[in-house]
Protein backbone atom coordinates (compact mmCIF):
# COMPACT_ATOMS: atom_id res chain seq x y z
CA UNK A 1 0.00 0.00 0.00
CA UNK A 2 1.52 3.18 -1.14
CA UNK A 3 1.53 6.12 1.58
CA UNK A 4 -0.83 8.29 -0.46
CA UNK A 5 -3.67 5.25 0.35
CA UNK A 6 -2.62 5.46 4.02
CA UNK A 7 -2.37 9.03 4.33
CA UNK A 8 -6.08 10.35 2.63
CA UNK A 9 -8.01 7.66 5.14
CA UNK A 10 -5.57 8.80 7.77
CA UNK A 11 -6.84 12.82 7.48
CA UNK A 12 -10.32 11.48 6.91
CA UNK A 13 -10.25 9.75 10.08
CA UNK A 14 -8.55 12.26 12.01
CA UNK A 15 -11.37 14.79 10.55
CA UNK A 16 -14.25 12.60 11.81
CA UNK A 17 -12.39 12.24 14.93
CA UNK A 18 -12.76 16.48 15.57
CA UNK A 19 -16.10 16.78 14.13
CA UNK A 20 -18.23 13.65 16.13
CA UNK A 21 -15.68 15.27 19.13
CA UNK A 22 -17.14 18.87 18.46
CA UNK A 23 -20.61 17.42 17.71
CA UNK A 24 -20.40 15.67 20.81
CA UNK A 25 -19.44 18.68 23.08
CA UNK A 26 -22.18 21.13 21.26
CA UNK A 27 -24.45 19.09 22.82
CA UNK A 28 -23.17 18.26 26.02
CA UNK A 29 -22.73 22.16 26.40
CA UNK A 30 -26.40 22.48 25.08
CA UNK A 31 -27.57 19.92 27.88
CA UNK A 32 -25.47 21.30 30.79
CA UNK A 33 -26.48 25.10 29.69
CA UNK A 34 -28.79 25.61 32.47
CA UNK A 35 -26.25 24.48 34.62
CA UNK A 36 -23.51 26.94 33.31
CA UNK A 37 -24.42 29.57 35.50
CA UNK A 38 -23.47 27.66 38.63
CA UNK A 39 -20.46 26.66 37.26
CA UNK A 40 -18.97 30.24 37.26
CA UNK A 41 -20.82 30.85 41.00
CA UNK A 42 -18.79 27.67 42.56
CA UNK A 43 -15.39 28.77 40.67
CA UNK A 44 -15.48 31.51 43.71
CA UNK A 45 -15.15 28.97 46.15
CA UNK A 46 -11.91 27.48 45.87
CA UNK A 47 -9.08 26.19 44.82
CA UNK A 48 -10.31 22.18 44.63
CA UNK A 49 -13.77 23.31 43.34
CA UNK A 50 -11.76 25.12 40.43
CA UNK A 51 -9.85 22.12 39.35
CA UNK A 52 -12.77 19.93 39.60
CA UNK A 53 -14.82 22.46 37.36
CA UNK A 54 -11.90 22.93 34.86
CA UNK A 55 -11.64 19.42 34.91
CA UNK A 56 -15.84 18.86 33.79
CA UNK A 57 -15.82 21.68 31.48
CA UNK A 58 -12.88 19.99 29.50
CA UNK A 59 -14.86 17.14 29.71
CA UNK A 60 -17.66 18.84 28.37
CA UNK A 61 -16.15 20.66 25.82
CA UNK A 62 -13.07 17.84 24.78
CA UNK A 63 -10.30 20.22 24.71
CA UNK A 64 -8.29 21.66 27.26
CA UNK A 65 -7.08 24.02 24.78
CA UNK A 66 -10.43 25.14 24.17
CA UNK A 67 -11.02 25.58 27.85
CA UNK A 68 -8.08 27.37 28.39
CA UNK A 69 -9.28 30.13 25.63
CA UNK A 70 -12.24 30.21 27.55
CA UNK A 71 -10.39 31.52 30.73
CA UNK A 72 -8.65 33.86 28.98
CA UNK A 73 -11.94 35.30 27.94
CA UNK A 74 -13.40 35.23 31.37
CA UNK A 75 -10.62 36.73 32.98
CA UNK A 76 -10.39 39.38 30.10
CA UNK A 77 -14.27 40.05 30.84
CA UNK A 78 -13.78 40.27 34.80
CA UNK A 79 -15.37 36.90 35.38
CA UNK A 80 -12.50 35.04 37.17
CA UNK A 81 -9.18 36.59 38.80
CA UNK A 82 -6.19 34.70 37.70
CA UNK A 83 -6.49 32.75 40.99
CA UNK A 84 -9.53 30.80 39.90
CA UNK A 85 -7.92 30.89 36.47
CA UNK A 86 -5.26 29.38 37.59
CA UNK A 87 -7.06 26.24 39.38
CA UNK A 88 -9.14 26.03 36.35
CA UNK A 89 -6.10 25.13 34.41
CA UNK A 90 -5.19 22.53 36.30
CA UNK A 91 -8.34 21.51 35.83
CA UNK A 92 -8.22 21.55 32.81
CA UNK A 93 -5.28 19.43 32.02
CA UNK A 94 -7.03 16.81 34.41
CA UNK A 95 -10.00 17.11 32.44
CA UNK A 96 -8.72 16.48 28.91
CA UNK A 97 -7.42 12.50 29.93
CA UNK A 98 -11.33 11.77 29.30
CA UNK A 99 -11.04 11.76 26.04
CA UNK A 100 -8.04 8.84 25.87
CA UNK A 101 -10.59 6.88 28.22
CA UNK A 102 -13.44 6.81 25.51
CA UNK A 103 -11.13 5.67 23.50
CA UNK A 104 -9.07 2.94 25.27
CA UNK A 105 -12.44 1.80 26.11
CA UNK A 106 -12.34 -0.85 23.43
CA UNK A 107 -9.57 -2.70 25.09
CA UNK A 108 -10.98 -2.77 28.94
CA UNK A 109 -14.41 -3.33 27.63
CA UNK A 110 -13.97 -5.78 24.13
CA UNK A 111 -18.02 -4.86 23.26
CA UNK A 112 -17.18 -0.99 22.99
CA UNK A 113 -14.78 -1.56 19.73
CA UNK A 114 -14.68 1.09 17.63
CA UNK A 115 -16.48 -1.16 14.76
CA UNK A 116 -18.80 -2.15 17.20
CA UNK A 117 -20.07 0.67 18.88
CA UNK A 118 -19.70 3.38 16.48
CA UNK A 119 -22.63 2.64 14.03
CA UNK A 120 -24.56 1.40 16.93
CA UNK A 121 -24.61 4.70 18.55
CA UNK A 122 -24.60 6.81 15.58
CA UNK A 123 -27.98 4.14 14.70
CA UNK A 124 -29.59 5.33 17.73
CA UNK A 125 -28.64 9.15 17.74
CA UNK A 126 -30.55 9.34 14.21
CA UNK A 127 -33.50 7.24 15.68
CA UNK A 128 -33.37 9.75 18.74
CA UNK A 129 -33.33 12.23 16.30
CA UNK A 130 -35.49 11.82 13.92
CA UNK A 131 -38.40 10.26 16.53
CA UNK A 132 -38.35 13.18 19.05
CA UNK A 133 -39.16 17.22 18.67
CA UNK A 134 -37.97 17.65 22.23
CA UNK A 135 -35.35 19.97 22.53
CA UNK A 136 -33.86 17.87 25.17
CA UNK A 137 -33.70 14.62 23.10
CA UNK A 138 -32.72 16.42 20.05
CA UNK A 139 -29.17 17.48 22.63
CA UNK A 140 -28.62 13.66 23.40
CA UNK A 141 -29.10 12.27 20.05
CA UNK A 142 -26.28 14.80 19.29
CA UNK A 143 -23.79 13.66 22.36
CA UNK A 144 -24.59 9.63 20.86
CA UNK A 145 -24.09 10.66 17.56
CA UNK A 146 -20.93 12.60 18.05
CA UNK A 147 -19.56 9.51 20.04
CA UNK A 148 -20.33 7.86 17.13
CA UNK A 149 -18.40 9.34 14.67
CA UNK A 150 -15.61 9.88 16.89
CA UNK A 151 -15.34 6.12 17.31
CA UNK A 152 -15.82 5.64 13.09
CA UNK A 153 -12.97 8.38 12.72
CA UNK A 154 -10.54 6.55 15.64
CA UNK A 155 -11.38 3.02 13.64
CA UNK A 156 -10.08 4.68 10.43
CA UNK A 157 -7.02 6.46 11.82
CA UNK A 158 -6.11 2.80 13.27
CA UNK A 159 -6.92 0.83 10.19
CA UNK A 160 -5.29 3.28 7.97
CA UNK A 161 -1.48 3.03 9.81
CA UNK A 162 -2.01 -0.43 9.82
CA UNK A 163 0.25 -1.62 7.36
CA UNK A 164 3.36 0.74 8.64
CA UNK A 165 3.72 -2.48 10.71
CA UNK A 166 5.80 -4.02 8.74
CA UNK A 167 7.87 -0.25 8.41
CA UNK A 168 11.18 -0.75 9.72
CA UNK A 169 11.77 2.98 8.76
CA UNK A 170 8.27 3.97 11.00
CA UNK A 171 9.10 1.70 13.81
CA UNK A 172 13.24 3.42 13.78
CA UNK A 173 11.54 6.32 13.91
CA UNK A 174 9.38 5.73 17.40
CA UNK A 175 12.20 3.75 18.83
CA UNK A 176 14.66 6.99 17.83
CA UNK A 177 11.63 9.14 19.93
CA UNK A 178 12.08 6.67 22.86
CA UNK A 179 15.37 7.23 23.35
CA UNK A 180 15.99 10.19 23.07
CA UNK A 181 13.16 12.50 25.39
CA UNK A 182 13.90 15.40 23.98
CA UNK A 183 13.09 14.60 20.52
CA UNK A 184 9.97 12.74 21.63
CA UNK A 185 8.84 15.80 23.67
CA UNK A 186 9.23 18.21 20.74
CA UNK A 187 7.48 16.02 18.47
CA UNK A 188 4.08 15.97 21.01
CA UNK A 189 4.32 19.29 21.39
CA UNK A 190 5.20 20.49 17.91
CA UNK A 191 1.78 17.63 16.68
CA UNK A 192 -0.59 19.43 19.29
CA UNK A 193 0.18 23.04 18.33
CA UNK A 194 -0.32 22.54 14.64
CA UNK A 195 -3.77 20.78 15.17
CA UNK A 196 -4.51 22.75 17.73
CA UNK A 197 -5.72 20.72 19.86
CA UNK A 198 -4.46 17.87 22.66
CA UNK A 199 -7.51 15.75 22.25
CA UNK A 200 -7.25 15.75 18.85
CA UNK A 201 -3.23 15.09 19.34
CA UNK A 202 -4.19 12.16 21.67
CA UNK A 203 -6.43 10.38 19.30
CA UNK A 204 -3.38 10.37 17.04
CA UNK A 205 -1.56 8.55 19.22
CA UNK A 206 -4.15 6.22 20.17
CA UNK A 207 -4.71 5.57 17.05
CA UNK A 208 -1.11 4.54 16.46
CA UNK A 209 -1.10 2.36 19.70
CA UNK A 210 -3.87 0.12 18.25
CA UNK A 211 -1.61 -0.59 15.16
CA UNK A 212 0.48 -1.78 18.03
CA UNK A 213 3.99 0.69 16.41
CA UNK A 214 4.32 3.16 19.40
CA UNK A 215 7.25 2.07 22.19
CA UNK A 216 6.31 2.93 25.70
CA UNK A 217 8.74 5.04 26.52
CA UNK A 218 8.09 7.27 23.17
CA UNK A 219 4.52 7.45 24.19
CA UNK A 220 5.58 8.88 28.21
CA UNK A 221 7.37 11.58 26.09
CA UNK A 222 5.23 12.52 23.42
CA UNK A 223 2.17 12.55 25.93
CA UNK A 224 4.19 15.29 28.21
CA UNK A 225 4.80 16.88 25.07
CA UNK A 226 1.33 17.60 24.33
CA UNK A 227 0.74 19.34 27.35
CA UNK A 228 3.31 21.88 25.86
CA UNK A 229 2.01 22.17 22.62
CA UNK A 230 -2.14 22.48 24.16
CA UNK A 231 -0.39 25.58 25.95
CA UNK A 232 -0.34 27.61 22.34
CA UNK A 233 -3.63 28.39 21.74
CA UNK A 234 -3.81 30.10 25.20
CA UNK A 235 -0.85 32.11 24.14
CA UNK A 236 -2.14 32.76 20.95
CA UNK A 237 -5.79 33.98 22.18
CA UNK A 238 -4.96 35.92 24.90
CA UNK A 239 -3.04 38.71 21.61
CA UNK A 240 -5.24 41.46 21.87
CA UNK A 241 -6.48 40.99 25.28
CA UNK A 242 -5.74 42.88 28.70
CA UNK A 243 -2.42 42.41 30.36
CA UNK A 244 -4.25 40.23 32.82
CA UNK A 245 -5.86 38.14 30.85
CA UNK A 246 -2.10 37.14 28.69
CA UNK A 247 -0.83 36.12 32.16
CA UNK A 248 -3.44 32.60 31.37
CA UNK A 249 -1.44 31.97 28.63
CA UNK A 250 1.98 32.21 30.58
CA UNK A 251 0.65 30.64 33.44
CA UNK A 252 -0.54 27.54 31.46
CA UNK A 253 2.69 27.21 29.91
CA UNK A 254 4.67 27.27 33.17
CA UNK A 255 2.19 24.91 34.39
CA UNK A 256 3.17 22.56 31.60
CA UNK A 257 6.80 23.41 31.40
CA UNK A 258 7.43 22.48 35.14
CA UNK A 259 5.10 19.17 35.41
CA UNK A 260 7.15 17.99 32.20
CA UNK A 261 10.58 18.52 33.32
CA UNK A 262 9.46 16.69 36.99
CA UNK A 263 7.88 13.75 35.32
CA UNK A 264 10.31 13.72 32.51
CA UNK A 265 13.35 13.20 34.96
CA UNK A 266 11.17 10.51 36.56
CA UNK A 267 10.60 8.70 33.69
CA UNK A 268 14.33 8.82 32.41
CA UNK A 269 15.70 7.51 35.46
CA UNK A 270 12.65 4.30 35.85
CA UNK A 271 12.90 3.82 31.93
CA UNK A 272 16.74 3.49 32.07
CA UNK A 273 17.82 2.56 35.26
CA UNK A 274 15.40 0.94 37.33
CA UNK A 275 12.83 -0.90 34.26
CA UNK A 276 14.97 -0.53 30.64
CA UNK A 277 13.02 -3.40 29.28
CA UNK A 278 9.65 -1.83 29.68
CA UNK A 279 10.98 1.59 27.64
CA UNK A 280 10.88 -0.97 24.27
CA UNK A 281 7.73 -2.65 24.73
CA UNK A 282 4.56 -1.88 22.66
CA UNK A 283 2.35 0.33 24.57
CA UNK A 284 -1.68 0.13 24.38
CA UNK A 285 -4.55 2.05 24.60
CA UNK A 286 -5.43 1.75 28.25
CA UNK A 287 -2.21 2.45 29.13
CA UNK A 288 -1.31 5.81 27.32
CA UNK A 289 -4.57 6.63 29.16
CA UNK A 290 -3.41 5.67 32.48
CA UNK A 291 0.21 8.04 32.11
CA UNK A 292 -1.69 10.61 30.89
CA UNK A 293 -4.44 10.54 33.72
CA UNK A 294 -1.04 10.09 36.48
CA UNK A 295 0.79 12.84 34.97
CA UNK A 296 -1.77 15.32 34.77
CA UNK A 297 -2.97 14.33 38.39
CA UNK A 298 0.30 13.99 39.54
CA UNK A 299 1.42 17.76 38.54
CA UNK A 300 -1.62 19.32 39.70
CA UNK A 301 -0.93 18.01 42.90
CA UNK A 302 3.01 18.74 42.68
CA UNK A 303 1.80 22.45 41.68
CA UNK A 304 -1.11 23.10 43.99
CA UNK A 305 1.12 24.71 46.30
CA UNK A 306 3.17 26.54 44.22
CA UNK A 307 0.59 28.01 42.04
CA UNK A 308 0.51 31.40 44.12
CA UNK A 309 4.45 31.52 42.83
CA UNK A 310 3.31 30.92 38.95
CA UNK A 311 1.05 33.44 39.21
CA UNK A 312 3.17 36.49 39.99
CA UNK A 313 5.87 35.41 37.75
CA UNK A 314 3.10 35.30 35.03
CA UNK A 315 2.13 38.84 36.33
CA UNK A 316 5.99 40.22 36.29
CA UNK A 317 7.05 38.51 33.19
CA UNK A 318 3.73 40.31 31.42
CA UNK A 319 3.83 43.64 33.47
CA UNK A 320 1.19 43.64 35.39
CA UNK A 321 -0.05 46.22 37.40
CA UNK A 322 -2.13 45.91 40.93
CA UNK A 323 -4.69 48.19 39.41
CA UNK A 324 -5.51 47.96 35.38
CA UNK A 325 -7.75 50.71 34.00
CA UNK A 326 -10.27 49.79 31.32
CA UNK A 327 -12.34 52.00 29.13
CA UNK A 328 -16.27 52.24 30.47
CA UNK A 329 -17.09 51.70 27.25
CA UNK A 330 -15.69 48.77 26.58
CA UNK A 331 -17.29 45.55 27.58
CA UNK A 332 -16.39 44.32 31.32
CA UNK A 333 -17.95 40.79 31.41
CA UNK A 334 -18.17 39.53 27.56
CA UNK A 335 -15.55 38.47 25.24
CA UNK A 336 -15.34 36.55 22.23
CA UNK A 337 -13.57 33.93 23.00
CA UNK A 338 -15.87 33.23 25.66
CA UNK A 339 -18.09 32.06 22.09
CA UNK A 340 -16.62 28.89 22.72
CA UNK A 341 -19.24 28.53 25.15
CA UNK A 342 -22.19 29.81 24.79
CA UNK A 343 -24.07 28.99 27.16
CA UNK A 344 -21.71 31.03 29.34
CA UNK A 345 -21.65 34.01 26.83
CA UNK A 346 -25.32 34.02 27.63
CA UNK A 347 -24.95 34.38 31.41
CA UNK A 348 -22.10 37.19 30.87
CA UNK A 349 -24.17 38.93 28.33
CA UNK A 350 -26.72 39.01 31.44
CA UNK A 351 -24.17 40.41 33.90
CA UNK A 352 -23.57 43.04 30.86
CA UNK A 353 -26.84 44.06 30.19
CA UNK A 354 -27.07 44.50 34.29
CA UNK A 355 -24.05 46.80 34.47
CA UNK A 356 -25.65 48.99 31.40
CA UNK A 357 -28.64 48.80 33.76
CA UNK A 358 -26.64 50.24 36.80
CA UNK A 359 -24.65 53.13 34.60
CA UNK A 360 -28.49 54.16 33.41
CA UNK A 361 -29.47 54.44 36.98
CA UNK A 362 -26.29 56.41 37.69
CA UNK A 363 -27.10 58.32 35.14
CA UNK A 364 -31.05 58.94 36.01
CA UNK A 365 -29.68 60.13 39.48
CA UNK A 366 -27.30 62.67 38.30
CA UNK A 367 -30.08 64.26 35.73
CA UNK A 368 -32.93 64.81 38.74
CA UNK A 369 -29.65 65.78 41.06
CA UNK A 370 -29.17 68.41 38.13
CA UNK A 371 -32.23 69.33 37.46
CA UNK A 372 -33.70 69.91 41.04
CA UNK A 373 -29.99 71.47 42.53
CA UNK A 374 -29.15 73.19 39.18
CA UNK A 375 -25.91 71.43 39.08
CA UNK A 376 -23.95 72.68 35.43
CA UNK A 377 -21.08 69.85 36.84
CA UNK A 378 -23.53 66.94 37.19
CA UNK A 379 -25.29 68.50 33.80
CA UNK A 380 -21.88 67.59 31.83
CA UNK A 381 -21.33 64.25 33.55
CA UNK A 382 -25.08 62.78 32.43
CA UNK A 383 -23.77 63.95 28.84
CA UNK A 384 -20.32 62.27 28.94
CA UNK A 385 -22.12 59.02 30.74
CA UNK A 386 -24.47 59.11 28.06
CA UNK A 387 -22.55 58.39 25.11
CA UNK A 388 -20.76 55.37 27.31
CA UNK A 389 -24.65 53.71 27.81
CA UNK A 390 -25.06 53.94 23.73
CA UNK A 391 -21.39 52.28 23.45
CA UNK A 392 -21.82 49.90 25.57
CA UNK A 393 -25.32 49.12 24.26
CA UNK A 394 -24.12 48.60 20.82
CA UNK A 395 -21.74 46.70 22.02
CA UNK A 396 -23.87 44.64 23.60
CA UNK A 397 -26.62 44.26 20.47
CA UNK A 398 -23.10 43.32 18.72
CA UNK A 399 -22.36 40.54 20.62
CA UNK A 400 -26.06 38.77 21.25
CA UNK A 401 -26.20 39.12 17.72
CA UNK A 402 -23.51 37.15 17.02
CA UNK A 403 -24.69 34.43 19.84
CA UNK A 404 -27.86 34.05 17.67
CA UNK A 405 -25.98 33.02 15.10
CA UNK A 406 -24.24 30.03 16.93
CA UNK A 407 -26.27 26.76 18.31
CA UNK A 408 -27.60 27.91 21.57
CA UNK A 409 -30.76 26.22 23.42
CA UNK A 410 -33.84 27.06 22.84
CA UNK A 411 -33.66 28.62 26.37
CA UNK A 412 -30.63 30.35 25.90
CA UNK A 413 -32.25 31.77 22.63
CA UNK A 414 -35.37 33.27 24.03
CA UNK A 415 -32.66 34.61 26.90
CA UNK A 416 -30.64 36.24 24.30
CA UNK A 417 -34.15 37.71 22.50
CA UNK A 418 -35.33 39.03 25.86
CA UNK A 419 -31.99 40.70 26.42
CA UNK A 420 -31.73 42.30 23.37
CA UNK A 421 -35.35 44.28 24.47
CA UNK A 422 -33.74 44.63 27.48
CA UNK A 423 -30.69 46.59 26.46
CA UNK A 424 -32.94 48.46 23.92
CA UNK A 425 -34.73 49.56 27.62
CA UNK A 426 -32.09 50.39 29.17
CA UNK A 427 -30.88 53.00 26.50
CA UNK A 428 -34.14 54.52 26.59
CA UNK A 429 -33.68 55.28 30.14
CA UNK A 430 -30.35 56.95 29.37
CA UNK A 431 -31.97 59.16 26.58
CA UNK A 432 -34.66 60.04 28.95
CA UNK A 433 -32.20 61.09 31.99
CA UNK A 434 -30.66 62.84 28.70
CA UNK A 435 -33.88 64.60 28.35
CA UNK A 436 -33.72 65.73 32.02
CA UNK A 437 -30.23 66.73 31.82
CA UNK A 438 -31.76 69.35 28.94
CA UNK A 439 -34.41 70.85 30.97
CA UNK A 440 -32.30 71.52 33.76
CA UNK A 441 -29.68 73.27 31.15
CA UNK A 442 -32.55 74.77 29.70
CA UNK A 443 -33.94 76.09 33.13
CA UNK A 444 -30.50 77.25 34.22
CA UNK A 445 -30.23 79.65 30.97
CA UNK A 446 -33.59 80.64 31.69
CA UNK A 447 -32.60 81.41 35.33
CA UNK A 448 -36.27 79.64 36.25
CA UNK A 449 -36.58 77.76 39.32
CA UNK A 450 -39.33 75.31 40.86
CA UNK A 451 -41.44 76.49 43.74
CA UNK A 452 -40.75 74.66 46.60
CA UNK A 453 -44.06 72.87 46.64
CA UNK A 454 -43.54 71.47 42.98
CA UNK A 455 -39.92 70.17 43.97
CA UNK A 456 -41.76 68.32 46.99
CA UNK A 457 -44.26 67.20 44.65
CA UNK A 458 -40.99 65.69 42.04
CA UNK A 459 -38.93 64.17 45.12
CA UNK A 460 -42.18 61.44 45.59
CA UNK A 461 -42.34 61.24 41.43
CA UNK A 462 -38.96 60.77 41.19
CA UNK A 463 -38.35 58.65 44.59
CA UNK A 464 -41.18 55.91 43.52
CA UNK A 465 -39.67 55.88 39.72
CA UNK A 466 -36.06 55.06 40.85
CA UNK A 467 -37.54 52.57 42.85
CA UNK A 468 -39.60 51.10 40.34
CA UNK A 469 -36.13 50.77 38.35
CA UNK A 470 -34.11 49.48 40.96
CA UNK A 471 -36.26 46.68 41.83
CA UNK A 472 -36.23 45.92 37.63
CA UNK A 473 -32.82 45.60 37.66
CA UNK A 474 -32.47 43.55 41.05
CA UNK A 475 -35.31 41.44 39.63
CA UNK A 476 -33.40 40.82 36.24
CA UNK A 477 -29.37 40.48 38.54
CA UNK A 478 -31.48 37.86 41.09
CA UNK A 479 -34.57 36.31 38.79
CA UNK A 480 -36.39 36.89 42.32
CA UNK A 481 -40.10 37.02 40.92
CA UNK A 482 -40.88 39.40 43.94
CA UNK A 483 -38.33 42.54 43.07
CA UNK A 484 -40.30 42.36 39.39
CA UNK A 485 -43.69 42.18 41.38
CA UNK A 486 -42.32 45.19 43.45
CA UNK A 487 -41.60 46.74 40.16
CA UNK A 488 -45.01 46.27 38.93
CA UNK A 489 -46.63 48.08 41.69
CA UNK A 490 -44.89 50.62 42.00
CA UNK A 491 -45.20 51.22 37.94
CA UNK A 492 -49.16 51.56 38.74
CA UNK A 493 -47.99 54.15 42.01
CA UNK A 494 -46.16 56.06 39.24
CA UNK A 495 -48.93 56.44 36.91
CA UNK A 496 -51.14 57.42 39.22
CA UNK A 497 -48.78 59.88 40.25
CA UNK A 498 -47.84 61.62 37.15
CA UNK A 499 -51.93 61.98 36.72
CA UNK A 500 -52.21 63.78 39.96
CA UNK A 501 -49.43 65.63 39.63
CA UNK A 502 -50.32 66.73 36.10
CA UNK A 503 -53.66 67.89 37.00
CA UNK A 504 -52.50 69.41 40.29
CA UNK A 505 -49.96 71.43 38.04
CA UNK A 506 -52.55 72.09 35.12
CA UNK A 507 -54.62 73.81 38.01
CA UNK A 508 -52.06 76.13 39.88
CA UNK A 509 -51.07 77.22 35.89
CA UNK A 510 -54.86 77.87 35.35
CA UNK A 511 -54.96 80.59 38.62
CA UNK A 512 -51.57 81.95 37.63
CA UNK A 513 -49.85 80.65 40.87
CA UNK A 514 -46.65 79.70 38.98
CA UNK A 515 -44.03 80.55 36.26
CA UNK A 516 -45.76 79.80 33.09
CA UNK A 517 -42.36 78.06 31.29
CA UNK A 518 -41.35 76.59 34.76
CA UNK A 519 -44.66 74.39 34.75
CA UNK A 520 -44.22 73.55 31.56
CA UNK A 521 -40.89 72.23 32.05
CA UNK A 522 -42.50 70.46 34.98
CA UNK A 523 -44.78 68.92 33.16
CA UNK A 524 -42.22 67.55 30.38
CA UNK A 525 -40.22 65.98 33.81
CA UNK A 526 -43.45 63.94 34.68
CA UNK A 527 -43.12 62.48 30.87
CA UNK A 528 -39.44 62.03 30.92
CA UNK A 529 -40.04 60.08 34.85
CA UNK A 530 -43.30 58.26 33.75
CA UNK A 531 -41.47 56.82 30.48
CA UNK A 532 -38.43 55.66 32.54
CA UNK A 533 -41.48 53.54 34.83
CA UNK A 534 -42.61 52.18 31.83
CA UNK A 535 -39.28 51.43 31.05
CA UNK A 536 -39.08 49.67 34.47
CA UNK A 537 -41.82 47.44 34.06
CA UNK A 538 -40.33 46.24 30.39
CA UNK A 539 -37.17 45.33 32.09
CA UNK A 540 -39.15 43.00 34.94
CA UNK A 541 -41.18 41.56 32.44
CA UNK A 542 -38.51 39.60 31.30
CA UNK A 543 -38.25 37.87 34.74
CA UNK A 544 -42.27 37.41 35.47
CA UNK A 545 -42.24 35.74 32.06
CA UNK A 546 -39.69 33.41 32.21
CA UNK A 547 -41.25 32.67 36.11
CA UNK A 548 -44.99 33.04 34.92
CA UNK A 549 -45.46 29.14 35.80
CA UNK A 550 -43.77 29.89 39.79
CA UNK A 551 -44.80 31.73 42.37
CA UNK A 552 -41.93 31.87 44.05
CA UNK A 553 -42.66 35.22 46.38
CA UNK A 554 -44.87 36.21 49.54
CA UNK A 555 -47.11 38.16 48.98
CA UNK A 556 -45.96 40.44 52.13
CA UNK A 557 -43.12 41.48 50.72
CA UNK A 558 -45.00 43.06 47.40
CA UNK A 559 -47.84 44.66 49.79
CA UNK A 560 -46.33 45.26 53.48
CA UNK A 561 -48.97 44.38 56.05
CA UNK A 562 -49.92 48.13 57.11
CA UNK A 563 -49.03 48.65 60.92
Amino acid sequence: MSYTQMIIPFIGGLALFIYGMNIMAQGLQNAAGSKMKAILEALTQNKLMGIALGALVTAIVQSSSATTVMVVGFVNASLMNLTQAMSVIMGANIGTTVTGWLVSSSEWAKMLSPSTIAPLAVMLGVILMMSGKNARRKEIAAIVIGFGILFIGIDMMSASVAPLRESEAFRSLFVKLGTNPLLGIFAGAFVTAVIQSSSASQGILLSLAASGLVPFNAAVYIIMGQNIGTCVTALLSGIGASKTAQCVGYMHLMFNIVGTVLFSIVAIIYLTTINPALGGTVITQTQISAIHTMFNIGTTLVMIPLSGYIIKIAQKLNHVSDVERKDETQLVHLDKRMLETPSLAVEGAKLETIRLGRIAFENMQDAIAALINNDQEKIEGVRYRETVVDKVCDNISEYLIKLCTLRISEKDNQTVTSLLNTISDMERVGDHAENIADLAEEMKREDLSFSAMAIDELRDMTDTTMASYENALRALETDDITYAMKTAVLEEQVDMLEKKLRASHIDRLSNAECNVNSGIHFLEMLGNLERVSDHAMNIAQVVLNENRQEKNYHDEDIFPVKQ
